[in-house]
C-alpha cells in the first residue's frame, strides 16, 4: 500500500481533527441519521479541544459526503479540510474522532487498506472496453479498443476464395488482439495495475494474453464470466475480480512478510530489516525504510513518540532535540508518526493480519510489537538508537 494520497497532511503543522465516518447505511433515514452522527463527532472533537473553524468546517464536510464508498477518513486543520478518502470497509459508529498533533493514520490500515489495483478487459473480436478499479471506488471506464470492423466473420463454405477470405478473417483477429495487448499493457503500466483480469471471447482472451508483456502476464487472469455485449450479466465477474485482487494482496503480504523474516537475522554484520520503535525511529529520520510491517493491534503501535511539523522530526526521547528541530515538539503515536514518514519518503506499507504469521512472538514471522521494516540500504554494526532485528526493544 502506498501513501501517496496522504500528501496534503504533509505540509501543514497540526494539531489535526481526524474522522472515521460510515456511510454504508442505505435506509430512507440514511441522511438524517449521518447529519446525526457528524454532529455528534464534531461535539466530540470540540470537546476534545478543537478549535471552531474545524469543527465547523469539518461539519459541513461530514454532512455532504458520497454515500458511494463504504466509509469516509476526513482530516481538517486551521478551519479547513485538508484531505477527504474514501474508505471500502464501513468504520464503526458512532465515528472514530481525534484531535492531535498529528492525523490519526493508523486506522486507514483497518479500513483502507486497499485491494490492488485492477484493470478488467472485456475483450471481443472487435476490440475491447477497460475499466479500472482504484482505491475505495467504483470501476470506471479507461479506455476503449477499437479494431479492425471487417472482415471478422468466416463463413461454412470450402472453396478456395472462402478459405483465402476465412483466413483475411483470422488475420483481423489477430491484429485486433494485438492493438488490444498494446493498449492495455500501456494504460496497465500507467495506471500501476497490479491485477488484470481478461473476460469476455474465450478465443480473444487467449490471443491477448499471448501478445502481453512478459511482466503484466505474470499479473493476469482468466475469467470464464462476464462480457462486452451490452447486457451482459458481470455478477460472477465481480466476486472473481474481488477474489483476484484478495489473492494479490495475500501473495504480495507473504512476500513482504517472508523477506523480512529472512532478513531480520544479521549478515556479515549488516542489518537490513529492523523493528522495534527506537530502530524504526532512527531509520524514518534517515528515509532508510522501504516497507513498513505494521501488524495492526501490536503493543508499539501505541507507544508514544515525540514529533514536530516535518515528517523527519520524529524521536524517541523529548530530550533528542537534535533531531526534532522544533522548540515544542508533541507527544504522538508510534503508527501515526511511522505513517506520516513512510507517506512523505514513498515507502510501501504493509498491513499484517495474525494470520500472515505463526504468531506475535520472536520466533514468528511477523514483526515484535507489531512493528518492522525492510530497509532501503543495511545498517553496518549495530542500531542506531538500540534497535533490534530479533527481539523487543525499549526506548527511553
Amino acid at each position: 500500500m502506498k501513501l501517496d494520497f496522504l500528501d496534503p497532511l504533509l505540509h501543514h503543522p497540526g494539531p489535526w481533527a481526524s474522522v472515521y465516518f460510515d456511510t454504508s447505511a442505505v435506509t430512507e433515514d440514511a441522511a438524517a441519521q449521518r447529519a446525526l452522527q457528524a454532529r455528534g463527532a464534531c461535539e466530540r472533537l470540540a470537546e476534545q479541544g478543537a478549535d471552531e473553524a474545524t469543527c465547523q468546517a469539518m461539519f459541513e464536510a461530514l454532512s455532504g459526503l458520497d454515500p458511494d464508498p463504504a466509509g469516509h477518513a476526513v482530516f481538517a486543520t486551521e478551519g479547513r479540510v485538508a484531505l477527504d478518502t474514501p474508505l471500502p470497509a464501513a468504520p464503526p459508529a458512532p465515528p472514530l474522532t481525534d484531535w492531535a498533533p498529528l492525523p490519526r493514520l493508523g486506522p486507514l490500515l483497518d479500513y483502507a487498506a486497499r485491494d490492488p489495483v485492477c484493470m478488467v478487459a472485456f475483450v471481443d473480436r472487435k476490440g475491447a472496453d477497460l475499466q479500472l478499479l482504484g482505491h475505495g471506488r467504483r470501476p470506471r471506464p479507461v479506455d476503449e479498443v477499437r479494431g479492425q470492423q471487417w472482415p471478422l466473420h468466416r463463413t461454412g463454405r470450402a472453396d478456395w476464395s472462402e478459405r483465402h477470405f476465412q483466413f483475411a478473417v483470422e488475420n483481423t483477429w489477430e491484429q485486433n488482439a494485438a492493438r488490444v495487448a498494446d493498449t492495455v499493457a500501456g494504460d496497465a503500466e500507467r495506471a500501476g495495475v497490479e491485477v488484470l483480469v481478461l473476460a469476455g471471447d474465450p478465443r480473444q482472451r487467449r490471443a491477448v494474453r499471448d501478445r502481453l508483456p512478459e511482466w503484466l502476464r505474470g499479473l493476469t487472469v482468466e475469467s470464464e464470466h462476464g462480457g462486452r455485449a451490452k447486457g451482459s450479466d458481470n455478477r460472477r465477474l465481480d466476486a472473481e475480480v474481488a477474489e483476484a485482487r484478495a489473492d494479490r494482496a495475500r501473495q504480495d503480504a507473504e512476500r513482504v512478510l517472508d523477506e523480512f523474516h529472512a532478513r531480520r537475522t544479521p549478515t556479515h554484520g549488516r542489518i537490513d530489516a529492523a523493528e522495534g520503535v527506537p530502530a524504526l525511529v532512527d531509520a524514518a529520520r534517515e528515509h532508510r525504510i522501504a516497507a513498513l510491517l505494521v501488524r495492526p493491534g501490536g503493543p508499539d503501535l501505541r507507544r508514544d513518540v515525540w514529533v514536530g511539523d516535518d515528517p523527519d522530526q520524529v524521536a524517541v526521547r523529548r530530550t533528542d532535540s537534535q533531531y526534532l528541530g522544533a522548540p515544542s515538539p508533541h507527544q504522538a503515536r508510534a503508527d501515526d508518526a511511522l505513517l506520516r514518514s513512510a507517506a512523505a519518503t514513498g515507502a510501501e506499507v504493509v498491513a499484517l493480519g495474525d494470520g500472515d504469521g505463526a504468531g506475535a512472538g520472536a520466533g514468528s514471522g511477523l514483526p515484535v510489537g507489531g512493528l518492522g521494516a525492510l530497509l532501503r540500504w543495511p545498517y553496518e554494526g549495530p542500531v542506531p538508537g538500540g534497535g533490534s532485528r530479533t527481539g523487543p526493544v525499549s526506548g527511553g
